[in-house]
């Protein structure tokens, strides 16, 4: 089977990708697949230390402020579209699988345009911009959410799947990830998306003189590409001094085993991390951006705070003392973590990696 995937921008619309690229490897003894991404996006850092070759077209998102500069944006789709002809009809791809961001419009474009099928997969409750302007180019809208149904106009064509989970999410082990890690006291993993949270990083960085005194936990602390020096730079000016406890990176790699061997998460809650939370029974606080489409972030963190299984901060909410008396209260007792724990097993859903990779089949014969 050959594969052609779109998706980029964030590693919310990547790593789906690469997770069905990876299964639909282990199915397939001759799969072949091409990524088409942006220069600008974490594609150029996650498809090619997945593995898999990566064509770049110029393409950027509509702006909802200034409709004057959608002149230039419309004039790079039809370019891309162009581009994205031509990346067809070189791989020659059996099926199109697109996983969102704005690269995916003018491949669905193409791939209709050329007769190849197609599906796209939407993550969140409310489908996005590109979602629903490629609708009526696909074979496949694969929805995580039955919701999801009502809000596209194509039902004919609504699978419900559930979002892609790793298979290093599903697969990661508690104890093992922990020995790896060296990990010996209650652990906190905290991260606010690929890109970073500038508002999740300030009150981190005012709490952590605090958990290294107090001295009962383990912190990662994920800040994010573009936030990593000032971080590092303002820690320097606070003259905080860190240690073992504490670890701070810009990006975490490993973030299956991370995820494994963490006793509560603090993150945002995009649909994939939320889906990959459940999936391994994390209790978690979620901090939903506040910046994003429909305010679906709080559409997913309440979802799961209804139903026992998270905790949940707003963005206009948080502060250091906040953050700090959530993490402490919940880390530290057992019966608040096997509580939510328990409450997630209900949200899991661990097989839509099977079910997208259904559709492809049908697709490719």
């Amino acid at each position: 089977m050959r594969v052609l995937f779109a998706g980029g921008g964030t590693a919310g619309h990547i790593n789906p990708a690469i997770s069905i690229a990876d299964y639909t490897a282990k199915q397939e003894k001759e799969f072949a697949a091409v990524f088409v991404g942006t220069k600008d996006g974490m594609e150029t850092k996650l498809v090619p230390k997945a593995g898999y070759s990566l064509k770049l077209i110029d393409i950027e998102g509509f702006n909802r402020k200034n409709m004057l500069k959608n002149i230039s944006v419309l004039a790079k789709l039809v370019r891309a579209r162009s581009e994205c002809k031509k990346i067809i009809r070189s791989f020659k791809p059996d099926c199109i699988v697109c996983t969102g961001g704005y690269v995916s419009g003018p491949v669905a474009m193409a791939a209709k345009k050329m007769g190849i099928p197609a599906l796209i997969h939407e993550q969140n409750v409310y489908p996005g911009l590109t979602v629903r302007g490629s609708e009526k180019y696909v074979d496949y809208l694969a929805l995580s959410f039955e919701e999801t149904v009502n809000h596209m106009k194509h039902k004919e064509k609504c699978v419900v799947t559930g979002n892609p989970i790793r298979q290093e999410i599903l697969n990661a082990d508690y104890e093992k990830s922990r020995e790896k890690l060296g990990i010996t006291k209650p652990f906190v993993l905290v991260f606010g998306g690929s890109l970073g949270a500038d508002r999740i990083n300030r009150a981190v960085i005012d709490i952590i003189e605090r958990i290294i005194e107090d001295g009962r936990i383990s912190l990662l602390f994920g800040t994010g590409d573009r936030n990593y020096d000032a971080v590092m730079k303002t820690i320097a000016e606070k003259n905080i001094t860190l240690n073992d406890d504490v670890k701070i990176v810009s990006y975490i790699d490993n973030m299956a085993e991370c995820m494994a061997a963490a006793d509560l998460v603090v993150s945002r809650a995009g649909a994939i991390t939320v889906s990959e939370i459940a999936a391994l029974g994390k209790p978690s606080i979620l901090i939903p951006s506040p910046n994003v489409v429909r305010n679906h972030q709080e559409q997913n963190a309440r979802e799961f705070e209804n139903n026992g299984a998270a905790a949940v901060i707003l963005e206009s909410e948080l502060t250091a003392d906040t953050l700090y008396d959530k993490i402490m209260t919940s880390v530290t007792n057992a019966e608040v973590l096997k509580g939510m724990s328990e409450k997630l097993g209900k949200l899991a859903k661990t097989d839509a990696l099977e079910k997208i990779y259904e559709l492809m089949v049908k697709m490719s014969e």
